[in-house]
């Protein structure tokens, strides 16, 4: 059930957070509306070998509606960019993609510190690049704060089941323990009546021999 609620949340993060990104087009020259005689591209700077944000959540899409087969070649092929031509726009797209839940390769942890290590390079990045990697590294920061949350819960609740658990075995050692009394108890008690027989005997011989 925790699996469950944790796989939501991330979905629904997520795609929050693609939204909040689409949302800020009428406030971002390079989201802005075309209008007549205006390109998307025309006030952002140019980067050379730079994808655009519509680039970026084309491929994101892709990879969170996709087959695994094709979930697996985006991944793969994004992993392999990162590492054999590592850059800002490579580590973004690896970045993003471990960010995107739905597939294998999701990892939050990775693709936080890979964001904060892009965001350290903002100089060779779009402005397109910067805004989508502020974006998505606020949304991995929230999914693992929940999925902090969700294991502290977790183990809150392992730790009361073995709580539990110590209670009932220390209950079932008192009663053992108890039990154990009172046998020693019923012993004693036989004990003396055994004792107090032999005792009777003595002081009657006693007596017949005076």
């Amino acid at each position: 059930m925790h699996e469950g609620l944790k796989k939501a949340v991330q979905i629904t993060v997520t795609v929050l957070a693609v939204a909040s990104f689409v949302g800020c087009a009428p406030t971002s020259s390079w989201l802005d509306r075309v209008t007549p005689g205006k390109s998307t591209r025309s006030a952002e700077p140019v980067s050379p070998g730079a994808p655009n944000a519509d680039d970026y959540l084309r491929e994101l899409d892709m990879l969170a509606t996709g087959d695994p087969a094709t979930q697996a070649e985006i991944f793969a092929d994004a992993k392999s960019r990162a590492t054999l031509t590592p850059g800002p726009s490579t580590n973004l797209r690896y970045a993003l993609v471990l960010a995107t839940p739905g597939h294998s390769g999701t990892d939050l942890q990775q693709s936080q510190s890979l964001l904060r290590e892009v965001l350290t390079q903002t100089t060779l990045m779009t402005p397109s690049e910067i805004a989508l990697a502020h974006i998505y590294l606020g949304s991995v920061e929230q999914q693992l704060v929940v999925a902090s949350e969700v294991w502290r819960l977790r183990e809150s609740s392992s730790t009361s089941r073995q709580d539990r658990t110590e209670e009932q075995a220390v209950s079932q050692r008192l009663a053992g323990v108890e039990a154990e009394n009172r046998q020693l108890r019923n012993q004693l008690a036989e004990a003396e009546e055994k004792l107090e027989a032999i005792t009777n005997i003595e002081r009657s011989i006693r007596e017949q021999g005076q």
